[in-house]
This record gives C-alpha cells, structure tokens and sequence, in this order.
C-alpha cells in the first residue's frame, strides 16, 4: 500500500490518512469476533469500565493470532514506514472496546503525550494505526481529530486519574477549543475494515 505524494502532503497538513475498506468485509468479521474472544478472557492486560465491561485489551498480539497476524500486516506497515521514511516497531498494541451506552469518553490528548510522561519516548517519531472492527458512524463514538494540531509540537498536559478507569494526560478545555477554532474537528465515518494512520502528536 504505497502512499501517493498527494497522501503524504495532506499527512504533512492534516495529521492523518484515512483508508476505507481497506480491509475486505470477511476479514473485518475475523477481526470482530477475536476482538469479543479477547474481551472475554480473564487477563490483567484486559481494563474493564467500572460497570465490568471492557474498554481496552493491550498487547493482544501476545496471546491472539488474529491480532499478531494483524500487528505484522503489510496494508498497516508499508505506509508508516514511508511516512516515518524507515523501520518501525511496535509500541503499543491496543483493541479499543467503545461499548454501546457503557463505554466511558476518551478525553481529548495527544498519544505522545502519554508515551513520553509515561514511557519515556524521547520524541515523536511515532504513529498510530486504527481499524475499524464495525462501521463508525457519526453516533457510535468515531475517533475526533483536530487537523493540523500534530504541527503546534506537545502540549501541557493534565494526568487525570478521576474521569474514566483509564489513566490519560488531557489538555484542557482552552487549549482544545483553539485547536477547534483554528482547523476544525473531523470524525471519519466509516464501513469495517477501514484504516487511519495519524500522527502521535495529532489530538
């Protein structure tokens, strides 16, 4: 899956590339069902709501095939290592759940953020990889982005322990409505099996 120069100029502008159906539908199914097989087992890599429903599988390449055959894929490796104009490896490898009507929010971020408070990534020369396991549609908690955000560099950041289960370092609510402002917000719709490659500094 090489990148035209059209797709790496709007990267450059935007933060992200979006793919649909890259992904046929039988593979997208092979995909779902893993993903409800991996949700069920009993495994501390596995975060729950506090409902008991889960919300994030981490490193699920470890321990099921579907997801290290997926982790491995050329339709997901061939454009980042243009992008990044080199090898990769993989950081981190997450199966986001985003239960209907018990799924908690995902508060506005930028994953490098994370990656260097908590990891001790030393710059941002990563990216990240989303496929789509049902269609995203504008009511069922599309990933939002605010292009061009990836370009102001990292911003200041709060740890917030209290919102969800999940630990994240957010930005507050000045930083993100000037995002908004300046380039506008964007939540790709989508059929199983599409892809978005974004920038690790892109919120």
């Amino acid at each position: 899956m090489k990148l035209t120069p059209e797709e790496i100029a709007r990267f450059d502008e935007q933060g992200y590339l979006f793919f649909p159906s890259r992904f046929s539908a039988d593979e997208a199914a092979l995909l779902r069902a893993a993903a409800d097989e991996v949700y069920a087992l009993d495994r501390e890599e596995v975060w729950r709501e506090s409902t008991g429903v889960a919300r994030t599988a981490f490193a699920a390449h470890t321990y099921n095939e579907a997801f290290r055959r997926l982790g491995r894929h050329p339709r997901l490796l061939e454009p980042v290592m243009q992008l990044v104009d080199g090898p990769v490896y993989m950081h981190q490898y997450k199966v986001n759940a985003k239960a209907a009507f018990d799924g908690e929010v995902w508060q506005w971020h930028q994953d490098f953020g994370t990656w260097h408070r908590d990891d001790r990534m030393p710059e941002p020369r990563a990216m990240n990889i989303a496929v789509f396991l049902d269609e995203v549609t504008a009511a069922n908690g599309p990933l939002l982005f605010l292009p061009g955000s990836h370009k102001q560099g990292v911003f200041e950041a709060g740890h917030d322990l209290e919102t969800t289960s999940y630990p994240l370092w957010t930005l507050d609510r000045a930083t993100v409505t000037r995002l908004a402002e300046r380039g506008g917000c964007v939540a790709p719709p989508g059929p199983p099996g599409s892809i978005i490659v974004f920038a690790s500094t892109l919120v």
